[in-house]
């Protein structure tokens, strides 16, 4: 866990509380979590923690810039904690696994808006749709090149 999170709480006029660790912590665990699945998480060690609590919390969390969250799917916004790298999500449509991809990947695509369209992109909430090599069930050597 980030080591300055309590002093960054703290920084911005805010308490250090169990329940602000403990979702912090799931973050972290899950690495990419909606409010629901950190719920589930942080009740494995205190079960009298409710979802309301979760999302004050990651609001709190994420006012202060310790977590982020991006749009993956149609529910509720998936969080991960800051302290990762910039990254976009990759969301396999068909058994809804979420991976990373470094930000870097997108640097040409990203110049090419802001030059040609005059338009800053914020890929930390970015998600790219598709299919896992699992769920393809493997690259196609025709397909290879493209992905």
């Amino acid at each position: 866990m980030n080591t300055a999170w309590d002093q960054r709480l703290r920084n911005h006029g805010f308490r250090i509380t169990p329940q602000r660790q403990l979702v912090l912590e799931a973050v972290e665990r899950l690495r990419h979590g909606t409010p629901e699945e950190i719920l589930v998480e942080v009740q494995r060690t205190a079960s009298g923690v409710n979802l309301s609590t979760v999302y004050r919390t990651l609001e709190v969390l994420e006012d202060v810039g310790l977590v982020t969250h991006a749009h993956i799917g149609h529910g509720a916004p998936t969080y991960h904690a800051v302290d990762e790298e910039l990254h976009i999500h990759l969301v396999c449509d068909t058994c809804g696994r979420v991976s990373s991809a470094p930000g870097t990947i997108v640097d040409a695509f990203v110049a090419q808006l802001r030059a040609g369209h005059d338009f800053v992109t914020d890929i930390s909430h970015m998600a790219i749709h598709g299919e896992c090599v699992s769920c393809f069930g493997g690259l196609d050597e025709d397909l290879a090149g493209s992905r």
